[in-house]
């Protein structure tokens, strides 16, 4: 197996996986480096979410690797990889999910109490990024009482409170409308570049693809846009993302 690159926070080689005998994924390989925002292009059904699970470690691959940093994810057993998720990583889906029998910012402070984080630490950075996103006035209330796009903004909250190494978030705006879109993106890519965050993301708007660093394009589950980086020192680029013949 070659050694990831020592620059790429998370690589992946050769990744295949079929849901049901339906590929899903076929043969795709990227790398992306520490503090950048990838995009991951591509229409409804293309292999986007099923890449950011088998990156993420929620799905192990059928064939092929993944490395976080030097933690070859593919070769680690289901609590293993469950602590990565829990310790080094965060996720946003598309749909809202949260713990009904907690208040928004118990929600937002979830993964820092998991940590073992103080409960008023964790309640102090909870707020702080429920203010960012303009919901701290919400910040008592159940997720019931919640509109779709409040709970989704709570989502991402309790996403960034950690400050995860990498963010994968798939579709994070599908639930918003267009001014709340904006700002939660803005929001999103702002604090991922202040603290250094990777974030992995998913989504098939063109506006906000826009926003991120680079963009690889999926289609039927294989990497059909190789996008290259801006040359480095050395003069040379290197590919985003590589389809196999």
């Amino acid at each position: 197996m070659v050694a990831p690159p020592d620059n790429d926070v998370l690589w992946a080689r050769g990744l295949t996986y079929a849901h049901d005998g339906s590929p899903a994924l076929q043969n795709v390989s990227l790398g992306v480096r520490e503090g950048e925002i990838l995009a991951v292009t591509g229409p409804r059904g293309s292999g986007k979410t099923t890449l950011l699970r088998c990156l993420s470690g929620q799905l192990r691959p059928q064939q092929g690797a993944v490395w976080f940093n030097s933690i070859p994810v593919h070769t680690m057993g289901p609590l293993a990889r469950e602590r990565l998720r829990r310790d080094r990583f965060g996720w946003i889906d598309p749909e809202p999910v949260l713990v009904p029998e907690l208040n928004v910012w118990e929600n937002t402070a979830l993964p820092l109490m998991l940590r073992g984080t103080g409960r008023r630490a964790a309640k102090a950075a909870a707020l702080e990024w429920l203010e960012r996103l303009d919901i701290r006035d919400s910040a008592r209330k159940r997720p019931h009482a919640l509109l779709q796009s409040e709970r989704q903004r709570v989502v991402v909250a309790r996403a960034l409170v950690a400050a995860p190494t990498v963010l994968f978030a798939d579709e994070p705006t599908a639930q918003l409308h267009r001014a709340e879109h904006t700002h939660v993106l803005r929001t999103l890519t702002t604090a991922a570049r202040s603290h250094d965050i990777t974030v992995v993301l998913a989504t098939y708007d063109a506006e906000t693809a826009s926003l991120a660093d680079r963009a690889v394009s999926l289609l039927d589950g294989r990497c059909v846009k190789t996008v290259q980086l801006p040359a480095a020192a050395d003069g040379e680029g290197r590919a985003a993302c590589s389809l196999s013949a």
